[in-house]
C-alpha cells in the first residue's frame, strides 16, 4: 500500500468510526472525573483498549499508557490525549449530561479520550503496514495537576522521538485544525502572597501592622513590573484577583494573603518576574516591618508550549489529505503538554468546534460548554495518520 493509498484508508476507517467516537464521548461525558480520581474513567479507557488487543499499564496513578510496536523499524511517536474533568456543574441540557454532581467535562477531554480510543482501533488493525512504535498516553489531571509532567518524570517520553496531541478549540470554526511554530500557549504559574503583620482595631492602626495596606502596594508594584521591566512586545499578563484579609470592617487582620496567576510565552520573561516577585514582596516587608511569604505552583506551574517548527512542517504535509493546516493565534491559557516538549519535539494543535447553528458556542470551562460531535473523526484521523508519523514522513 502506497502512502497516498494509506493516508485514504485511515481517513476512511475514521470516518466509519464515527459512531464509535460519539458513544465513547457521551459515555465519558457522563461520568466526569476530576485530576487523579480518574479511576472509572482509566479502567473504561483499559478495557476499550484490551477489547482491541493491547496490552496497557498505569501512570501518574490514574493514567493509561498502551504501546504498540510495529512490524518495521521507525521513529517512537506518541499520542497523548488528556482525561480528566473539572469541578463546574453543567448546565446543558442534554441526554448525556454529567451524573456525577459538581464535575463536568466543560473542556473538550471527554472528546480527547475518544478521539484517541477511535485512532487506537486504526492503528491496531493496520499494524502490519507501521513502521517503528506508538505510544498511546492516556494522561490524567491536566487541569493544573501536572498530570504530564508526571508521566514525563517516570520515564515515558525518555525514548519518544516526536509527540503529539490534540485539543478540541472553541476559537477555531469546527472542523478547522490550526496549530502554530514556536509559542502556541502560554506558560501558567499561579502564586500566593502571604503578610504577616500585628492586627488590631481600625479605629487606631498605628498601633497595628497592616498587612492589607502592604498587599495594596505589593498589588500595584507587581502591575509596575509587568509595564515598566517587561518588553512591551513580550506577550505576558499578571492577574491577581483574590484578597483575603478580614471578615470585619472594623478590624486589621494579623494576616493577609493575595493570590493570583501570571503568563508568559517566554522562559526568561517567567525567570524574570519569579524572581522579581520574590523581590517586591521582600522589599515591602523589610520597609514595613512584616513578614511576608510567596508560594508558586500551588496549583499549577506549567512552563509554555513550545512547538518544534520542523514538527509542525512535517505535521502540515501529513495531514494535507485530510485537510489544510492553519496558523493559529497564540492564547495566554496553560497547558501540560508543555512538559513533554521539554523532553523530546513535537507538535500541540487545535480542531475546532465552534458551531452557531449547532448552538455550540459556549467557550472552555463555561457550563454550557459542547463540542461539535460531528467533527470528532477527524480527530481520530489526525491522530492514526501522526502514529504513522515514520512511514509518511521524509526523512
Amino acid at each position: 500500500m502506497n502512502n497516498i493509498n494509506l493516508k485514504q484508508t485511515l481517513i476512511n476507517e475514521a470516518k466509519e468510526l464515527g459512531t464509535y467516537i460519539i458513544e465513547k464521548r457521551r459515555h465519558i461525558h457522563m461520568f466526569p472525573e476530576t485530576s487523579y480520581e480518574e479511576e472509572k474513567t482509566a479502567t473504561f479507557i483499559e478495557d476499550e483498549l484490551h477489547k482491541i488487543g493491547y496490552t496497557t499499564q498505569r501512570t501518574a496513578k490514574t493514567g493509561v499508557l498502551a504501546i504498540l510496536k510495529g512490524t518495521m523499524e521507525g521513529k517512537t511517536v506518541a499520542l497523548r490525549a488528556d482525561i480528566d474533568a473539572l469541578n463546574i456543574t453543567e448546565e446543558n441540557d442534554v441526554p448525556y449530561k454529567s451524573k456525577n454532581p459538581g464535575k463536568m467535562h466543560a473542556c473538550g477531554h471527554d472528546a480527547h479520550v475518544a478521539m484517541l480510543l477511535g485512532a487506537a482501533k486504526i492503528l491496531f488493525k493496520y499494524k502490519d503496514h507501521l513502521q517503528g512504535t506508538v505510544k498511546l498516553v492516556f494522561q490524567p489531571a491536566e487541569e493544573g495537576g501536572g498530570g504530564g509532567k508526571k508521566i514525563a518524570e517516570e520515564g515515558h517520553v525518555d525514548d519518544v522521538d516526536v509527540i503529539f496531541g490534540i485539543h478540541v478549540w472553541h476559537e477555531l470554526p469546527t472542523g478547522v485544525i490550526g496549530t502554530r511554530k514556536g509559542a502556541m500557549m502560554a506558560s501558567a504559574d499561579d502564586f500566593a502572597i502571604t503578610i504577616k503583620g500585628k492586627g488590631g482595631h481600625a479605629a487606631a492602626p498605628h498601633q497595628s501592622i497592616d498587612p492589607t495596606a502592604v498587599l495594596a502596594d505589593i498589588y500595584n508594584a507587581l502591575q509596575k513590573l509587568i509595564s515598566r521591566e517587561i518588553d512591551p512586545f513580550a506577550n505576558v499578563v499578571l492577574t491577581s484577583p483574590m484578597f483575603e484579609g478580614s471578615d470585619a470592617f472594623n478590624v486589621i487582620p494579623p494576616q493577609a494573603m493575595l493570590k493570583g496567576t501570571f503568563r508568559t510565552m517566554d522562559p526568561e520573561v517567567r525567570d524574570h518576574i519569579i524572581k522579581r516577585m520574590k523581590e517586591i514582596v521582600e522589599g515591602y516587608t523589610k520597609a514595613w516591618r512584616c513578614e511576608g511569604n510567596v508560594e508558586l505552583g500551588i496549583v499549577a506551574a506549567y512552563p509554555p508550549v513550545l512547538n518544534d517548527p520542523q514538527t509542525v512542517d512535517e505535521l502540515t504535509e501529513i495531514l494535507q489529505e485530510l485537510d489544510t493546516v492553519t496558523t493559529m493565534e497564540p492564547t495566554m491559557g496553560g497547558e501540560d503538554f508543555a512538559f513533554y516538549l521539554e523532553k523530546t519535539k513535537g507538535a500541540f494543535m487545535g480542531l475546532g468546534i465552534y458551531n452557531e447553528e449547532k448552538g455550540i458556542t459556549s467557550p472552555h470551562h463555561h457550563p454550557k460548554f459542547d463540542v461539535d460531535e460531528s467533527i470528532l473523526w477527524k480527530g481520530t484521523a489526525i491522530h492514526a495518520l501522526l502514529g504513522f508519523y515514520s512511514s509518511l514522513i521524509s526523512f
